[in-house]
């Protein structure tokens, strides 16, 4: 995609206000005209509203990072990639004798929190909800920590998210291949003080949205708890299947759909035997026929939104606010849309420990209005047989992720093994459990759309009040 050359004039009193810096991002990002325009408002510069370490705005230093596989041993460790995830089940785990040392106990995050990306793509902006506390970040996450006395956590970041805001966040950065902010970037900040009213208004609603996200998130793993307690079984850990040992040894009859050792490894055969002591189903079984593959591959023509699908691929799809390309309506047909509770798994990757391959997501809801790439399988539950927010408690689980890894196939970029992937046993709950576990991931969807609207009411709540202000 070509990209605009961009040309502006500035006056050389923009030069001495941003200490003679000669690069243009300062200038281009729009923070000198939103400067003038707030001082129709009353302002205060960030860090008098901020409290706590390092005055209330800082990141952190580069350390070794040891990470474990055992929660027993570890603590959640937010980085930059999985810090814009909506479901944060999945966190890798950083030494917890690490995270508890002077050096790296204050990278803990609290609820009320405003997380910001400082490093690589900047300026990227989430609030701390309560499920968050106990978590790590990394040190290319910016924290910033309100002053209860001073601003209201909730409108701080709301104001922030605007786009009144975010030029002012980046407008600060420098270098040139990667790209950072530090803690001093955001000394002469404005923030404008909206009044009373218009602040609590804001902090309710991005509370309120925290607040639907945690439940979001408690929703998921009671409906995968609930799934495996029905017949018996308990979720396995990351711990549990690295404890069984290397998949080295070990002997096993092949027939002629596969010759991969990995498709006959024991622990994947471990996990098998386990579902098959209950009562489970083949994954085909499950699925309307015809589906259980990926999607079709198609020429991908850039257009206006309102033209568009917002196409989204294995890395955004993810995250809490996707981002993709808007690709023209004509170009494509309505077999890059997906029926309500299709469950989309991550279908080309590697094998790496933190890597998205294997890893599953329920479309519903907003979801449904995107388009999705070629690089999804699309498992769409049989609703006369298996309720599909049901069959996603089991996708979502590391069960199903260990399994649907030991059906791939490939040298260093992983497929599934098609031939393999319908037999998967999947355990099969009575009705009652699971319609139950359908419900829970039907209400977790219904309070994560809620939750982004939430967001958005209260930035444009900000953005109103400034304008009205400016004029």
């Amino acid at each position: 995609m070509s990209r605009k050359f961009q040309v502006k004039a500035v006056p050389s009193t923009w030069l001495e206000s941003n200490g003679r810096r000669l690069d243009c991002g300062p200038y281009m990002s729009g923070a000198v005209e939103i400067r003038e325009l707030l001082k129709k408002h009353k302002t205060d510069v960030l860090p008098d509203l901020t409290a706590g370490h390092d005055g209330g705005i800082y990141n952190g230093p580069q350390f070794e990072r040891n990470y474990v596989d055992d929660a027993q041993y570890g603590v959640p460790f937010l980085t930059t990639t999985f810090m814009m995830q909506a479901d944060l089940s999945r966190l890798p785990l950083l030494s917890k004798k690490d995270a508890h040392s002077r050096k790296l106990n204050y990278l803990r995050v609290h609820e009320g929190m405003t997380l910001i990306t400082c490093s690589g793509t900047v300026g990227r902006t989430i609030y701390a909800r309560s499920d968050m506390n106990g978590v790590w970040s990394n040190q290319d996450i910016l924290k910033i920590v309100a002053d209860p006395n001073r601003v209201l956590s909730g409108y701080l970041n709301a104001y922030l998210c605007t786009r009144f805001g975010v030029p002012f966040v980046v407008s600060g950065k420098y270098g040139s291949v990667i790209t950072h902010l530090e803690p001093k970037h955001f000394a002469d900040l404005l923030v404008p003080r909206l009044g009373k009213i218009v602040e609590q208004e804001a902090h309710r609603l991005v509370e309120q949205s925290a607040a639907l996200l945690a439940k979001y998130q408690a929703n998921l793993t009671e409906a995968t708890d609930l799934y495996f307690d029905s017949v018996g079984l308990k979720d396995i850990t990351a711990s549990d299947w690295h404890s069984r040992g290397s998949d080295l040894g070990f002997t096993a009859k092949a027939g002629v759909q596969s010759l991969r050792a990995l498709n006959f490894n024991p622990r994947f055969n471990w996990l098998c035997e386990r579902i098959k002591q209950g009562r489970w189903k083949p994954l085909s079984e499950l699925c309307i026929d015809g589906t259980l593959k990926s999607g079709p591959r198609f020429k991908r023509i850039d257009a206006a939104p309102e033209y568009a699908y917002q196409l989204i691929g294995q890395k955004q799809i993810f995250w809490l606010r996707p981002e993709g390309r808007w690709i023209a309506k004509k170009s494509v047909g309505t077999e890059v849309l997906v029926p309500d509770g299709t469950v989309l798994v991550a279908a080309q990757g590697t094998l790496g420990e933190s890597e998205l391959f294997c890893r599953a997501e329920f479309i519903t809801g907003a979801t449904l209005e995107r388009a999705y790439s070629q690089h999804f399988l699309r498992v769409i539950g049989d609703q006369n047989i298996i309720e599909r927010g049901a069959l996603f408690s089991f996708m979502r689980s590391e069960t199903a992720f260990r399994m649907l890894r030991s059906a791939s196939t490939g040298s260093k970029l992983q497929d599934f093994h098609y031939a393999v992937l319908p037999s998967l046993p999947i355990p099969y709950p009575e009705q009652a459990v699971r319609k139950k576990c359908h419900d829970l991931v039907m209400e977790a969807y219904e309070a994560r759309d809620e939750a982004i609207r939430f967001e958005d009411e209260a930035r444009s709540l900000v953005e109103r009040t400034i304008e009205e202000g400016g004029r």
